[in-house]
């Protein structure tokens, strides 16, 4: 089956370090054309601010729509509200263990549960390890329920100079996995 280009996204993020792959893919979506819709829990706030320097205002302008993880009536809530993926970037394993769990507690969670139950793409970057056995079975049970499990485990075959190049393979990988045109993740080419 083939998929159309993506061009409506919804972003999440969370407390776990890797604010990074949040801001890089917000960027690359807008440069893309996507319609970008950011959905910040406050410890993926406040980890912004601390790994980048950020504040609210600077991350919810990097997205065309942004909104409070406590605003459950917000459009991205609803089925009927049409998107073509939801990246959580970085995703905690507090936030993998909800979406697993279906617990829609937030706008972040009930989003991830939309996308589940339509059928849509989900992919979590899950940031934390070492794993225990919650992470993994919680994991699982996302991959059984349709989403998709993307820790950002960097690339090196390609010969990276910096953590720079790294994330953003990375953050191409992940474009090129929701159907992003124009996504150019390297490829492994021999050595």
């Amino acid at each position: 089956m083939s998929r159309s280009a993506a061009s409506r996204v919804i972003v999440g993020v969370t407390g776990a370090s890797g604010a990074v792959y949040a801001v890089r893919l917000l960027e690359r979506l807008r440069a893309s054309g996507c319609e970008t819709h950011l959905v910040a829990s406050p410890a993926g706030v406040l980890n912004v601010h601390h790994e980048l320097a950020l504040d609210r205002k600077e991350l919810e302008a990097l997205a065309d729509v942004a909104y409070s993880a406590s605003d459950i009536g917000a459009a991205i809530a609803s089925g009927s509200f049409a998107t073509d993926a939801m990246v959580i970037a970085p995703c905690s394993m507090k936030t993998l263990a909800a979406v697993a769990h279906g617990l829609s507690d937030n706008l972040l969670t009930r989003a991830a549960d939309v996308m589940l139950k339509e059928r849509r793409r989900l992919v979590l970057m899950v940031r934390e390890t070492p794993f225990n056995l919650a992470h993994l079975r919680n994991m699982t049970a996302v991959t059984e329920m349709g989403g998709v499990i993307f820790p950002p485990l960097p690339a090196f075959y390609h010969r990276p100079q910096s953590v720079d190049e790294l994330v953003g393979d990375t953050v191409e990988r992940v474009l090129a996995l929701i159907g992003v045109e124009g996504a150019s993740p390297k490829s492994w080419g021999g050595l």
